[in-house]
Formats: structure tokens, sequence, C-alpha cells
């Protein structure tokens, strides 16, 4: 990747700031999360066009809390921060940081002045005329997302004020001569109007950024740096048959060829039929040609979970097992320098590998990694990719569409969806309810696209771009259809009637999500009638179960997965 065409985003420990990354990458702008302790020195061999800061969990005024040196301002590079980033900035400059007295949080009205680099080409959210509104020219009014117990109470020297709410003098100061922003609000998420456009600003506008960064570029990049890394050793790839592992498989292939095997492990916790279904499309006479070795291991897993309960230890033990059964193929095989995985970036960040961030679950092939792998590198061509970006490597591969947007599996299975103890009995009662589950959704939505979309001609595809076949293949679903939707099993057991008998069996949970890039979101309404049809099924159909839950919530506070 060309520095010269990157912006680095430098976390200090919030939650959530990989989205600050996502926003950016959607401005066709590559980025990079790194912590605020790395040194100025590295930064400088970096040479990022531009730096954002962004959010940390304390008050930036505390003992101990995290900072950046005011070597960081004199870089001669913009820096944007944002929010508790804003506040170092002003802090370290000679600026004033208080506790508010009343908290603003929630979508609030921020007075912007569009004079301003940041807000250049921002209207009124209200659509009121601006000069009748404020009294002046070049101020406006948008909707911002503020999330803060402390402000800006006095702006640093050389800075001017650019923004401000009822409550926050201070909601953005600027000074331009040496390319410094700072804002109080979050415009990475999508309850600021206007975010992605102010996040555009700063990385095109002032940074000067091309924004060239597409996935046939990083295919390109991808395919060559996989050559120069493996040279003429041989790679093992894992290979789950999800939308990481195929593509993965596929970029691999490209840059490899022969020297590739990929290795399906059947840990026994996949989705109904799915070991077959991997078989046929990767296996002999499938769509794809490479070699392809799939291992029986569910006896094997099972024996290992019997007894555990807890979610971390059931990731450790999946990881632990996934990397000897690899190490065992790649004996069999002879001589393989390199493992393969189909990680990618949400599962860094998740891990606590991605800048400050607190660990929330370790992910099998990432931070579940035993300490000791057989194997000379393990090597992850999609670590850096949001799970938009690996969908739409994929359809730049030539992968068929009905397996770049399928669903996605989590690395451990079955394993995560299982709450409590793994049995082969809890695994067939998931298993059941999670396909008739996926039945009843693909159906409803089969329905809604012979309703809405009779008659309408097919578009050729074959003049689309990449980003044009993605965003198109997006509005062939209906509003309702979930990016994410399994099945899981709890470990609650209630009383119900079963004609007239009693029974004490499983209730099942329905999760269902919105989401954009897997590290928010919001429960996926679906048709009643359909959620009602999915219940009657899994009740009347699978045995062990007698009642059926839908889960509501969000990411954050849940997650997506159960464990």
């Amino acid at each position: 990747m060309d520095s010269r065409e990157m912006v680095l985003v430098i976390d200090f420990g919030g939650q959530y700031n990989q989205l600050v990354a996502r926003r950016v990458r959607e401005c066709n702008v590559y980025c990079e999360i790194t912590s605020y302790k790395t040194p100025i020195e590295k930064i400088k061999q970096m040479a990022p066009k531009g730096i954002i800061l962004t959010g940390g969990p304390n008050s930036c005024y505390e003992e101990g809390a995290p900072t950046a040196s005011k070597e960081l301002f004199e870089l001669g590079i913009p820096v944007l921060g944002l929010c508790y980033g804003a506040q170092v900035m002003q802090l370290v400059l000679g600026g004033k940081v208080e506790r508010a007295t009343v908290r603003e949080y929630g979508k609030t009205e921020v007075f912007v002045d569009t004079n301003s680099p940041l807000f250049t080409g921002i209207t009124e959210s209200n659509g009121n005329d601006p000069t009748a509104e404020h009294g002046t020219e070049h101020e406006v009014s948008t909707i911002c997302w503020m999330s803060h117990f402390d402000y800006i109470s006095k702006e640093a020297p050389g800075f001017e004020i650019v923004a401000h709410t009822a409550g926050c003098p201070v909601a953005a100061a600027q000074d331009k001569s040496r390319g410094l922003y700072a804002i109080q609000f979050h415009p990475e998420v999508l309850h600021t109007v206007e975010g992605s456009r102010i996040l555009g600003n700063f990385v095109k506008n002032v940074c000067g950024c091309a924004a060239t960064w597409r996935m046939d570029s990083f295919v390109e990049t991808a395919v060559k740096e996989i050559k120069e890394k493996v040279g003429d050793g041989r790679v093992l790839l894992a290979l789950s048959g999800g939308v990481d592992s195929s593509v993965a498989a596929a970029l691999l292939a490209k840059a490899i060829g022969p020297q590739l095997t990929c290795v399906f492990v059947d840990h026994g916790l996949m989705r109904k039929n799915e070991g077959d279904e991997v078989e046929s499309v990767f296996g002999k006479g499938g769509d794809f040609n490479i070699n392809f070795v799939r291992v029986n291991a569910a006896e094997r897993y099972y024996e290992k979970l019997k007894g555990v309960t807890e979610p971390e230890r059931k990731r450790k033990i999946i990881g632990e097992e996934f990397i000897r059964v690899f190490e065992e193929e790649a004996r069999k095989i002879g001589t393989v320098e390199f493992l393969a995985q189909g990680t990618i970036y949400p599962d860094v960040v998740e891990s606590g590998l991605g800048g400050e961030s607190a660990v929330i679950k370790s992910h099998h092939n990432v931070g579940g990694l035993p300490e000791h792998v057989d194997f000379k590198e393990i090597i992850e061509p999609l670590r850096n990719l949001f799970k938009d970006e690996v969908r739409k490597v994929g359809l730049e591969l030539g992968i068929p569409e009905y397996l770049v947007f399928r669903q996605p599996f989590p690395g451990p299975g079955l394993g995560i969806r299982i709450i409590g103890e793994v049995t082969a009995d809890k695994v067939r009662i998931v298993q059941d309810a999670d396909a008739i589950y996926r039945e009843e959704i693909a159906l409803a939505a089969e329905e809604w696209k012979k309703e809405n979309l009779a008659g309408k001609a097919e578009s050729d595809r074959s003049v689309m771009t990449t980003d044009e076949r993605f965003d198109y293949a997006m509005k062939l679903n209906p509003s309702w259809m979930p990016d994410q939707y399994f099945a899981a099993i709890t470990n609650m057991r209630s009383v119900g009637v079963m004609g007239d008998e009693r029974t004490y069996d499983y209730a099942i949970a329905l999760r269902a999500v919105k989401t954009i890039d897997f590290m928010t979101a919001e429960a996926a309404q679906i048709p009643w009638d359909v959620l009602q049809k999915v219940m009657s099924r899994i009740v009347g159909e699978v045995r062990g179960v007698n009642r059926v839950l839908f889960d509501l919530s969000t990411k954050p506070a849940s997650t997506i997965e159960f464990e």
C-alpha cells in the first residue's frame, strides 16, 4: 500500500474507533488504526497524508489518561481530533477542557460555519433558510451525534471556533494554517447526518488524498504481496466455506495456484448439511480448481468440549483444535511453510489487537490461536478488510454471487450459538431450527421479489463496476432482509404443552440484524407472519424445543453472536 495515500487513525482506547476507519474507506481512502503509544518516529516512517485522533474512555485531563505529544501536531501532517481526540488536541496545545455541567448526548443540533474546509457543502438539515434562521451568511444547522461528559471550554491559541451547540461553545475549532481541526461530535456514526461528507472533506480537501482505494487495486497489491512472501513455498488454507475463507481461497489461488492446499475441518459444529455443501463447491468437480481435503473431526471436538460452559474457554478449545488438526494435515502433505486464514478486520478489533480497544471476545483465528503454531508464518490476506470490502473482493475475483453474499458464519461455528455445554443433541436441535429459519426467510424474500420486481428487467452486471454490482445486489432484497440471521439454543428449559402432554424442553432464540459494517447493528424488522411461521415449524418439527424467542438487542450493548 502506498503510504502517501494512507490516513492513520490513532486509537486512545475507545470502543468504536474502527468505525472511523470504516467511514474513511467509504471515501475510497485507505487507512490503518494504531495505538496512541506508537512512537513519533514510526508515525513519520508510515508517512500518512492525514491523522485522525479518536475516542478514549477517560477524561483527557486526568492523571495517566491517554494523550498525545505536542510533536504530533508539529509534523506538518493534517490532524483531525474527534471527541476525546479533539479534547486531547486542545489540551496539549494550550486550550482548556472541563467537566460539563449538563451532558449532551444523542442527536444534537450543531451550528457549523460552511466557510470551514471541514463543513464545505453542508446544508440545513431542516431545510430552513440559513440567513433567516441564524442571521449569518455561512452558518447552517445540522444534526450530529454528541456523547461526552467533558467539553472544550476554551480553544487553544491559534484556533477559531467553527461550530457550536446550545450547550457546547466549541463544537468544532480549526487552525487552518497548521492543518489542525477538532470536532466534539462523532461524524463516524450514521446518526450524524453529514458525517460522511465531513470526513470526506478532511481526507480529500484538507489532506489532498486522491481517493484511489478500491478493491481492484487491493487485489492487485495483495496478489503481489502474497507472491513475494510465499516465494516457492506451500500454503495451507483453513477453508470453512464461509465468505471470508472462500474469498481468501480465491485470492490465494490467483496468487500461487498449485502451491495452495485448502483443508476443510468439519468439526461437527456446521450448519445443517453444510459439510457436504462445502465439499460439493470446493472439492472435486466443484467450481474451483484447488487441492481440497476434508477432515471429519466432530467426535474429537465433542470430546474436547465435554463439560465446558464458559464462552471464552469454548472458543480457546475450538481454536486450539483448529490449529492442531491443520498441523497434522500439513505433516501428511509434506513441508508446508505457511498457514492461511480468512481473518477480517472486525475479528482483529474485537480480539483487542487493533489499536487500544478493549477485548470484546477472542476469535478462533486471532486471539484464540495457541502460543505454539507449527508453521513458519500465518498469512491473513483479508486481515485489514471489513465484511463488505471482502464481498467486493469476491466479486472482483469472479466468485459467484450466491457465495459472495452468503450468510456470515463464525469460525467456532455452532459452538458459540449453543449456550452452555456443547452436546450432539444440542447441535442437532440448533441445526434443525436454524435450517427452518433460513428456509422461511429465503422463501419470504423470494415472495417479495415476485411482488415488487415483477416485470422489471434484470440489469446487465457485465457492464457494472464491482461497487455497482455490490450496490445492485443489495437492492434486490426487501428492506427488512437481515444482513445476518440465525437460530441459537439457549440453556433455558421451560414447561410447555404439546398435545395433551406436559413438556420441559429448550427455548430457541432467533437473531436477525441489520448492519453496514458488523461493528454496530440493529434488530431486523422481519414481518410478523414470517416469524409466526418460523416459530410454528420449529416447535412442531424440532424435537426438544417448546419455546421460540426473538432477540431485539442492538450491538452495542450486545454482540451479534451469543457467545
